[in-house]
């Protein structure tokens, strides 16, 4: 229980308004975009600096309170659920870009900035920020170190921590330390490595020094229309076979065609199975050549009709489609749950026909719109949650995805992160000694196990899946 010793104390150093404990107020904190499973936060904190995280964690850890960081709310794992934690950190007020250098290609940017404001204070200079998540408009930059978060364009270039150079981390006791810098590489152990895609269990981020890159000379992006998901899951795997590696290569099937059509109206064919956009990006001169070859095997793969973006607006429009494809399912379904497996992308006509398969096993309407390039599938169940028998089968039929997406040699997620909604099912991939490793690693970030507890690693008292690791039952 949260003490009202410890609210005063929390409201001299941030102020009134800085200090959120009305139970009204803090019923919008109770989960984030995974919404399976909901925890309210007893207080939730709003630190304006690095200072002032600094002082509230020095507070926490004299007090011996366990604590949750949070972005902007728009995680898909339940990774900010304040789970045995009664305090949440949150960074949106840190929100401020401090240092743009075009010279050097840096940004240097607090956590609570968002990604998209990032390339738009550096498209003045011909330069952007590339790891650009669906939720791009809406995601903080700290919640993209903490869960890695990747996007379409990461196909080509990478994902978050091939583009952050360093971070301003709060240890859990209240130090401050920096891991990385401004230059491409530092000496000693990768902190910073091991610190991205941490989930926010070693600290809070409070700053992030990113790359820019130049924005490319030329696009050249096709829309590949197909009757099936076979069909376009099978060009996939020829577009990744032929050596060519676009800078995008999304799917969106028919129940998200038609829900996306209805919403924004950009004249996708309504009756395809299921669309491929491709894009190419770079020299003008290399990218007529490489779009014929992307024209050819999408051909020979059943494409029934091949559109070329026209211009910067249409390629815009098309990309906006993408990207806002998962707030036009309010059309279909009261709630939905976005799942993040990965499996090889030679595999994706599999996996695509178990998912179809497991949608009819369990009555539940199954959409797909993913990262086909990379293998990142992301199938979206959808559902009424006053349903609560509907709901059970909704997380009964995302944990059997997930397996067969092990089984086909993949793994639990690409970028989403494992949270609370995955930890049942790490024991999957991982041994007992590999989680046992990885705990100590956490341990020296946070041997107290204050921060972001219950997460990521599954506990004595959670039920877990107990099937060989994939690894090891290959042997």
């Amino acid at each position: 229980m949260i003490t009202e010793r410890l609210l005063r104390a929390l409201r001299d150093i941030l102020g009134g308004d800085g200090v959120v404990s009305h139970a009204t107020e803090l019923s919008v904190y109770d989960c984030d975009g995974y919404t399976l499973e909901k925890s309210t936060p007893e207080v939730v904190v709003l630190p304006r600096s690095t200072e002032e995280v600094a002082a509230v964690l020095k507070l926490l850890k004299h007090e011996g309170v366990p604590f949750v960081p949070r972005g902007t709310g728009t995680g898909l794992s339940g990774g900010c659920l304040p789970l045995g934690a009664p305090v949440m950190v949150s960074l949106t007020r840190m929100n401020r870009i401090l240092e743009l250098d075009p010279a050097n290609r840096r940004a240097v940017v607090e956590s609570g900035v968002v990604n998209a404001w990032v390339s738009r204070a550096a498209k003045p200079h011909g330069l952007h920020y590339v790891p650009d998540p669906s939720s791009q408009m809406a995601c903080s930059i700290g919640g993209n170190v903490a869960e890695n978060s990747g996007g379409p364009h990461t196909l080509k270039y990478g994902v978050t921590t091939n583009h952050v150079l360093g971070v301003t981390l709060v240890l859990p006791d209240g130090e401050v330390v920096r891991l990385g810098g401004m230059t491409e590489d530092t000496p000693g152990y990768d902190l910073l490595g091991v610190t991205v895609g941490s989930e926010g269990t070693f600290g809070i981020v409070t700053e992030a020094i990113l790359k820019l890159y130049p924005r490319p000379q030329g696009y050249k992006t096709l829309l590949a229309v197909f009757d099936s998901v076979a069909g376009g899951s099978a060009a996939v795997a020829g577009i990744v076979a032929s050596g060519i590696v676009p800078a995008a290569l999304e799917m969106l099937d028919r129940l998200i065609l038609q829900a996306v059509e209805d919403a924004f109206h950009f004249g996708f064919p309504r009756e395809a199975g299921a669309v491929l956009i491709v894009e190419l990006d770079g020299l003008e001169a290399g990218l007529e050549r490489a779009a014929g070859r992307i024209r050819e095997v999408c051909e020979s793969n059943g494409a029934t009709e091949i559109r070329v973006a026209r211009d910067d607006g249409e390629r815009d429009a098309l990309w906006k489609c993408r990207k806002r494809a998962f707030g036009a399912l309010g059309r279909l379904a009261p709630n939905f749950c976005c799942q993040d497996g990965v499996v090889p992308p030679t595999r994706l006509p599999e996996i695509m026909e178990r998912i179809a398969d497991i949608g009819e096993a369990y009555d539940l309407r199954i959409g797909n719109v993913f990262h086909a390039g990379d293998g990142n599938i992301h199938p979206i169940l959808l559902y009424d949650e006053r349903d609560r028998e509907q709901t059970e089968r909704v997380v009964a039929a995302g944990r059997e995805i997930l397996r067969e997406c092990v089984a086909l040699g993949g793994s639990l997620t690409g970028e989403h992160g494992i949270g609370v909604e995955k930890v049942a099912l790490m024991p999957l991939i991982f041994t007992p000694d590999d989680m046992s490793v990885m705990e100590q690693v956490r341990s020296v970030f946070d041997p107290e196990d204050r921060c972001n507890p219950n997460k990521i690693f599954p506990s004595a008292e959670q039920h877990v899946e107990v099937r060989s690791p994939r690894r090891q039952a290959a042997m």
